[in-house]
């Protein structure tokens, strides 16, 4: 089990440069797809592997339409683990990012409920940087792995991008995953050219979209479930600094962090280094 070797090309590269985003051929096997989409079913009945305790308590809405998700379920999962610490995916990200080292920021397993052509907001991921809940971290060049454990489109509510949008740098406000109305926020944000993509997956590939690129998805209007599990990773050097957002990771550095402390430890586990 784990994440199929490949190459990035200067294409890959060039897309993923010009875009912010690009999607991958098929990384995971169909045996490895089912052992993941049996880890979700595990996860939200609080089945977890090992000894370990989650980073946060599982309360599931009441709403049988809202989106679930689950930061860090490698610390309680096997199946999750072995994906999103694969060094192949690090080596993806290194040669994206221009980087000599990749770690593990997050993850985050992700349920997004069909409503059987029922129109609601209640699943909705609004438009947003990932890099805006992440500014304690040193740097922005940051890529999020959106891994799909089935066929997906805008019909199962599926990711859209925002073509180039990772060159308009850190734009304030933008830690908006949980507001849920696309219209409002497009309004907010589409100041510069705003041109929507979507990320159209084959279960087993992959989207991976910069730190910066903003990105949000709708309704699932299917009858079954959209699943897929993220990885966050950040180059190997990203230390703690001194800023406004302060994100649940930075308690992982110890009881008394410093700016200037890399996220280093083995809550951040090295994927990938060119030295190694």
């Amino acid at each position: 089990m784990g994440v199929i070797p490949y190459n990035i090309t200067t294409a890959d590269k060039e897309r993923f440069d010009q875009d912010g985003y690009w999607i991958s051929p098929k990384l995971l096997d169909d045996q490895t797809i089912e052992r993941l989409r049996g880890a979700h079913e595990r996860i939200w009945n609080k089945d977890y592997d090992g000894a370990g305790m989650p980073l946060h308590g599982l309360n599931l809405s009441d709403d049988p339409f809202a989106l679930r998700k689950f930061d860090n379920g490698w610390w309680i999962n096997d199946e999750v683990r072995s994906v999103v610490t694969d060094p192949n995916l690090g080596e993806m990200a290194s040669n994206l990012l221009n980087e000599d080292e990749i770690r593990l920021w997050h993850d985050q397993v992700i349920y997004k409920p069909g409503t059987s052509g029922q129109e609601t907001k209640a699943g909705n991921v609004g438009w947003h940087q990932d890099y805006g809940y992440w500014r304690a971290s040193s740097t922005p060049n940051m890529v999020t792995v959106w891994i799909a454990l089935q066929d997906t489109d805008l019909n199962n509510g599926g990711m859209m991008t925002i073509l180039g949008s990772h060159k308009w740098g850190a734009v304030e406000g933008s830690d908006t995953f949980f507001e849920q109305d696309m219209t409002k926020l497009k309004q907010r944000f589409a100041t510069r050219d705003w041109a929507e993509e979507p990320c159209i997956l084959k279960a087993g590939q992959a989207s991976f979209h910069h730190g910066l690129t903003f990105h949000g998805s709708a309704t699932n209007f299917t009858d079954q479930p959209r699943l897929s599990v993220v990885a966050h990773l950040m180059p190997g050097d990203t230390y703690y600094k001194e800023g406004r957002a302060r994100h649940d990771n930075v308690r992982l550095l110890g009881p008394r962090p410093e700016f200037g402390q890399k996220f280093d430890n083995e809550f951040f586990p090295l994927l990938y280094s060119k030295n190694l």
